[in-house]
């Protein structure tokens, strides 16, 4: 699914309410009322979706309604454990772009041990799941989440500061879920549903 970063003043992007691209209509009074003032004067700032009506509200260039600021929607597939650091780390994502990648990387740690690595040497359990026939891609993008995370609890030369670059790494986060647990159960509804002659006749070519 496509999305489209929300940013003050942008015509459209992905509503963080529903999820859609939509317009957005951006309320254009100052304190005091007048109408003929621009938004761009004062530090308040509301968008209203098209789509679904709601608002979200800004500070400056900072979201802070709704609280799942301006990350991606986490992956529907993403267990339970993973998603709720997921949205912890979206929560948190403008007003502290360094803690909200410090959380992604925990995310990814225990991502790890849904996928059967123990879960407590993030840097060990991807070079096991590499092992396991990882594809690069996921490997790249653990990697990224694992040394941006640790830069931000440990300073380092990464702008972790910077909510862009924190934000990418929430895409990755979903990318991991994709390949490793979303295809994977898609792929698998789909072969089970095949006629059991055929199923048998690929596992017989298998065995030679």
């Amino acid at each position: 699914m496509k999305y489209i970063q929300p940013k003050v003043f942008e015509k459209s992007y992905t509503c963080p309410h529903c999820g859609t691209i939509s317009q957005q209509n951006w309320w254009k009074r100052k304190w005091n009322g007048n109408d003929h003032i621009q938004a761009e004067s004062t530090p308040l700032r509301v968008g209203i979706c098209q789509h679904c009506g709601e608002p979200s509200i800004w500070v400056m260039d900072k979201m802070y309604y709704p609280d799942s600021g301006n990350a991606p929607f986490p992956n529907p597939e993403m267990p339970q454990s993973v998603h709720k650091l997921y949205t912890e780390a979206a929560a948190v994502h403008t007003k502290s772009p360094r803690g909200a990648a410090a959380l992604l990387r925990l995310s990814i740690q225990i991502l790890a041990k849904e996928l059967g690595e123990e879960g407590k040497n993030i840097n060990k359990d991807i070079g096991n799941l590499v092992k396991k026939g990882l594809p690069e891609i996921v490997q790249k993008s653990l990697d990224i989440v694992r040394v941006t995370g640790n830069d931000a609890v440990h300073p380092g030369q990464i702008d972790t500061d910077n909510p862009e670059t924190v934000n990418q790494l929430f895409n990755l986060v979903n990318i991991v879920v994709e390949y490793m647990i979303a295809l994977p159960k898609q792929v698998s509804g789909i072969y089970n549903s095949l006629p059991a002659d055929k199923v048998n006749g690929i596992n017989d070519r298998d065995k030679k």
